[in-house]
């Protein structure tokens, strides 16, 4: 099979067998008296083949039609050199203890330690934080897509543990979905917008206009949070064969000609990054004076319409928002708002919106705004019109599987009568206000309508996540984490947080321990087996197995365990749950043995799903099925939010200026938008410590998307490395010129592992290409307080100095 250059395998969407082509010792395997071994991951489910008790490869699962190219990476998370492979403790930390100096972590060797001095290690620091200043002081946030397994479930496994030696301080919502989740239920209720929209198969059907803003979900959607279907590619094939029998008009409202707009031959709409919600208000506006919008849909089924269109029209702060006003923000012409304005209102329209456009500076609007305009085209609760939140994500869309639910590994006790402390609710802070949290201990803060205040953290604990890569403004992190006067990881790989702890246990992979979840996180379709398929690597453990281990030197093994449960007991445990669920339900279901000896069992997919309309109900019978909001209905004006009193957050949908943008004073200095979206052959940061790198990296660097016309003014050529910078911080990456991405907007994707230059000596710069070097560390607004990574202006130029080693897929110094 011929070998597909870097450029080819960067436009490749097709199956497994085009990384083969790219790794040809995939091909040349021959696999003798080898076992396959049925198991899914956040990728897909497969087929680990397992030879002479290492894990060689992987095949697809026969029921994925579009397996993803990323599930042939799976063996290399096994064996890639990045592993932990036994327990380790800075050397400065292992002397001194809490009072060790915290400014080198990062920096100082690690020292080995057996695994029972590490449990002492751990348990003494718990127990010494609990007692000295309390559960307040500690921080579990755990935040991350480690596990794909309803057992190895890391973040309860960690918080479960705490929870029992005296509490901890929590935080709440997602870096993918900050400001989203805290505005929805204003608007809409609850997340039933969010999580469950109209299925594929009655959209396919109905739609005229599929409006696609801030998302590529041919990339998204190959991952899912418990395991991938990829039914969403079958959807995508249906919607092109019914675009033949009927115009579809399919739009990509984006600064970049995304791969789902290539695959789906969308228009393109090349709007700045960060002004989609003048762009919807100009839309909007042009559709009221025109008499275009729904008035009775409006009537009827939403709240505050009168005070939003004051603000629209300009009643309420002079600025009328008219295509015009929106055009000379947003780079669009005021002749193609028109233009969509009046298509909206023209045939079934159904507005497609990605989280992007809420990791932005005052990213609440967004959302909200779609919703609006959503109301305003009148077509929520009908087949084909509407919004939706989250096709891009996990398959969601695909109808959904009439089976049972699949309990998880439990935080909270059964039984609390010897262990009330248990009850007591945790402390939180928003999770993307980690290092404000640090860095500004008994600080008051705004959050959703309350006043919180800033814990003093002595202890992290953390399990399965990467801090320092989804976190903004890595130059502050690394401030914020010399506060802490202890630090502890449980983690596989030598990550940069791995790196900057002061004590580190080797966790086991998924590949190497046993659990349990859905095939198909929106479907539901079936549970799976994830089988062990090869032993643990060196010295790694189970997650669960590390915190048993620390249990028992608190005297606490009894109570966490709940009496010796060893893994398979929990799992077989949440199984029968399920179990007990669907004989309730008369829904057929295999008994745990033959479940475990055939590796899933299956639910059926009813009519019904497949024509499932979100908000039909509360359409059909708006008092019967009122919305969760204190009207009922869709709420464009909000009395609640308007009684918080925000500076930045209106009662209704309104244009902020961002901080940064290409139409900010700051754009003279740094005139390019820097957008960093999902990578295509990564979930996050993972897979980066794979083969996988070399397939898309420009000279060992991440590839920067960098428009021609803007390459060309730099003297920068397709494969230059290239320095990105800003006030913030600099990385270097690697120039993939392209007309795809607007002039002045680059794209640099999430998730390169952060490789400073010299840490010992203060360059906190990245050589490999870490975006969040970049990007700015504020809250959406005091509503929220989301990240706000997409919105952050650089400047670029041609690297001409030798290229650094890299270093971070190499693992530290140890003794």
């Amino acid at each position: 099979m011929k070998n597909l250059s870097r450029r080819d395998f960067l436009k490749s969407t097709s199956a497994v067998v085009t990384l083969a082509s790219i790794n040809p010792a995939l091909n040349a395997m021959v696999i003798n008296n080898a076992k396959k071994i049925l198991t899914t991951s956040h990728y897909g489910a497969f087929y680990a083949v397992v030879e002479d008790g290492k894990f060689v490869r992987t095949i697809p699962y026969e029921k994925d039609n579009h397996p993803s190219p990323m599930i042939e990476a799976m063996p290399d998370r096994v064996y890639t050199p990045t592993r932990v492979k036994y327990p380790y403790v800075r050397e400065g930390f292992l002397k001194h203890g809490h009072k060790s100096d915290t400014t080198k972590r990062g920096k100082e060797k690690f020292v080995r330690v057996s695994w029972d001095k590490a449990f002492e290690l751990v348990a003494k620091e718990i127990k010494r934080v609990q007692k000295t200043t309390g559960p307040d002081s500690i921080y579990a946030g755990c935040y991350g897509w480690w596990t794909s397994g309803n057992m190895h479930n890391v973040r309860n496994i960690a918080q479960r543990m705490l929870k029992l030696t005296g509490g901890f301080v929590d935080d709440v919502n997602t870096y993918s979905t900050g400001a989203i989740r805290v505005i929805l239920p204003y608007v809409t209720g609850s997340a039933s917008g969010y999580y469950k929209p109209s299925a594929w198969p009655t959209v396919i059907k109905n739609v005229d206009n599929l409006v696609i803003i801030g998302a590529d979900p041919y990339v998204t959607n190959q991952i899912a949070w418990t395991s991938a279907d990829h039914r969403y590619y079958d959807y995508m094939e249906d919607l092109k064969e019914e675009s033949k029998k009927r115009k579809i008009n399919i739009i990509n409202i984006n600064p970049v000609y995304t791969e789902t707009a290539q695959k789906l031959n969308a228009k393109q709409v090349s709007l700045k990054p960060g002004t989609d919600v003048a762009l919807m208000l100009g839309i909007a506006n042009y559709m009221y004076k025109n008499k275009l919008y729904n008035e009775k849909f409006m009537k009827k089924y939403t709240y505050g319409r009168k005070q939003f269109f004051k603000y629209l029209i300009g009643e309420e702060d002079n600025i009328d928002k008219t295509p015009q006003w929106a055009s000379e923000i947003t780079g669009i012409s005021e002749k193609d708002i028109e233009l969509l304005a009046k298509l909206f209102a023209k045939g079934k329209t159904t507005l497609m919106g990605g989280w992007a456009i809420q990791r932005m500076d005052s990213g609440e609007q967004s959302h909200w705004m779609m919703v609006t305009l959503a109301c305003m085209i009148g077509q929520i609760g009908q087949e084909g019109g509407g919004f939706t939140f989250s096709g891009h994500y996990s398959n969601i869309g695909a109808p959904a599987a009439t089976g049972p639910g699949l309990s998880a590994f439990p935080i909270n006790f059964k039984n609390t009568k010897d262990i009330p402390w248990v009850n007591k609710k945790s402390k939180y802070i928003p999770v993307a206000r980690i290092a404000d949290m640090l860095l500004n201990p008994g600080e008051k803060f705004d959050y959703n309508g309350k006043k919180l205040t800033y814990p003093d953290i002595k202890m992290i604990y953390w399990a399965g996540g990467n801090p320092f890569h989804h976190h903004q403004d890595v130059n502050k992190l690394i401030k914020a984490w010399q506060k802490p006067e202890s630090i502890i990881f449980i983690e596989p790989y030598w990550t940069a947080s791995a790196r900057m702890a002061d004590i580190v246990l080797p966790a086991t992979t998924t590949f190497e321990r046993n659990d349990i979840t859905f095939f198909g996180h929106g479907s539901h379709e079936s549970i799976m087996a994830m089988k062990k398929a090869v032993e643990p690597i060196a010295q790694s453990k189970n997650d669960y197995d590390i915190a048993v281990g620390i249990m028992d030197k608190l005297g606490l093994k009894e109570l966490y365990t709940e009496g010796k449960k060893d893994e398979m007991d929990w799992i077989k445990e949440f199984y029968n749950n399920s179990l007990k669920q669907a004989k309730d339900k008369n829904i057929p279901m295999l008994e745990f043995d033959d479940f475990w000896e055939k590796g899933h069992t299956d639910f059926k997919i009813s009519q019904k799903a497949k024509n499932y309309v979100s908000f039909k109900s509360f359409i059909k019978n708006k008092r019967k099925n009122r919305l969760g909001t204190p009207s009922g209905k869709f709420e464009i004006f909000s009395k609640t939010i308007e009684s918080y009193n925000y500076d930045d957050c209106a009662p209704h949908p309104k244009w902020y200026e961002p901080m940064e943008y290409l139409g900010s004073k700051k754009a003279n200095k740094y005139p390019y938008h820097i957008v960093s979206p999902h990578p295509k052959y990564r979930l996050h940061s993972q897979l980066n410590n794979t083969w996988l790198r070399n397939v898309y990296e420009v000279k060992g660097r991440e590839p920067i998307l960098i428009n021609i016309e803007d390459a060309k003014e730099k003297g920068i050529k397709d494969g230059d490395v290239v320095k990105v910078f800003n006030d913030r911080g600099s990385v270097l990456a690697g120039a993939v010129v392209t007309s795809n991405i607007r002039k002045n907007v680059v794209q640099l994707c999430e998730g390169a592992w952060y490789d400073p230059a010299d840490l010992q000596n203060g360059d906190t710069s990245c050589i490999h290409g870490h975006v969040n070097v970049l990007t700015i560390d504020k809250g959406t607004s005091k509503l929220a307080q989301g990240n706000i990574a997409h919105t952050a202006l650089v400047d670029f130029e041609k690297y001409t100095g030798e290229l650094p080693q890299i270093k971070v897929f190499t693992p530290p110094k140890t003794i």
